[in-house]
């Protein structure tokens, strides 16, 4: 396959772990310059000293909260005095906290999802997507989710932000006709990461919804994003849905 990829600048949110950590790899392997943005800066750092160690890349990291708007902004502002734009912006930052039928939510567990996966996307986007319609260029992938397509029980407010993902990508597409600003979302299914573990706060039983079967890891998650990302100029992929074989809808997964 071509690697269009080369020497390209890559901004990753959420980059600290889980799908960010493999996507910030899974660029700096195909040359490109990466720009790494989370709220764990000590895990960013150490990301940043392995990539170096093992590509010929710029690696910069910032220790952004995407909640912020102050942060990102001036994030934002740090990554634009480089000479190089921004060509392709991952918009991965996201969590889901709490696992409660709508009537026991919790209020703080509401607002953290809705901070982190509609508006840190939406701050984050609005700094850098303006420098790619005045160059005419460039690539926004939000990474989204099978449950932006289908909710299921106790998914709630975690649904509602990834359908409002999903609603905002296919917007942000519309918004950016007569442009060559390309806008995808790569929607992962079962991804054995973090991201359980922080929703439950339980490490043992996170780690059992992943028993049984063969999840997706978040390499794999890396590989769609990179590929999305490296289709020709001409080419947009609106939608890359991925789920384990053994899933077939957020509820209905073959355990053996």
């Amino acid at each position: 396959m071509t690697n269009r990829l080369q020497n390209k600048h890559i901004l990753v949110t959420g980059a600290s772990a889980g799908f960010g950590e493999a996507i910030a790899r899974a660029f700096a392997a195909q040359g490109a310059h990466l720009e790494l943005w989370a709220r764990r800066l000590d895990r960013l750092q150490a990301l940043e000293a392995e990539i170096e160690k093992s590509s010929q890349v710029e690696v910069n990291v910032q220790q952004v909260d995407v909640r912020d708007r102050d942060q990102v902004h001036a994030a934002a502002a740090a990554v634009l005095k480089r000479d190089r734009p921004v060509d392709v912006l991952v918009n991965n930052a996201g969590l889901a906290s709490g696992f409660d039928p709508i009537h026991e939510g919790n209020v703080d567990d509401w607002e953290t999802m809705i901070d982190t996966n509609l508006k840190g996307l939406l701050y984050v986007t609005r700094e850098i997507l303006p420098t790619m319609v005045a160059r005419n260029a460039g690539h926004v992938i939000n990474i989204g989710s099978v449950a932006g397509y289908w909710i299921y029980p106790k998914g709630n407010v975690y649904n509602a932000t990834k359908y409002a993902v999903r609603a905002l990508t296919e917007a942000m597409s519309v918004d950016m006709f007569g442009t060559n600003v390309r806008i995808s979302s790569v929607d992962p299914g079962a991804a054995n990461t973090e991201f359980s573990q922080v929703r439950l706060r339980d490490v043992e039983r996170a780690n059992k919804l992943y028993e049984g079967y063969q999840p997706l890891k978040a390499e794999d998650v890396a590989d769609a994003v990179v590929y999305v990302a490296n289709t020709p100029p001409h080419v947009m992929i609106t939608k890359l849905v991925l789920t384990p074989t053994a899933q077939r809808s957020p509820t209905m997964i073959d355990r053996k």
